[in-house]
């Protein structure tokens, strides 16, 4: 099934990844199949866009209260007894 640019658009999916998908079915994917993908790959469900940025921070360091991913919050104390919490919210 030949996919639009404007289909792709819709679904927050790039040409890129809609390639990958190709790839991984080894044939174009039908009309749900493409809607799942653009659902499971969203950054609502995902991360696309902020898990590459998340990996970048430290998991080791003296002010981390707790690790990411260990309480799916990050706590950073920033001193005189006051901590940070941030938390991404999460389906998964």
């Amino acid at each position: 099934m030949p996919v639009s640019q404007e289909a792709l658009d819709e679904l927050a999916l790039s040409q890129a990844e809609y390639e990958a998908i190709v790839e991984r079915l080894g044939r174009e994917p039908n009309s749900l199949e493409l809607g799942l993908f653009g659902s499971l790959w969203s950054e609502h469900c995902g991360y696309k866009h902020s898990k590459p940025l998340l990996r970048m921070f430290e998991a080791k360091n003296d002010r981390l209260l707790v690790a990411p991913g260990s309480e799916n919050a990050g706590v950073v104390d920033i001193g005189n007894g006051w901590a940070v919490v941030m938390k991404v919210e999460s389906h998964n």
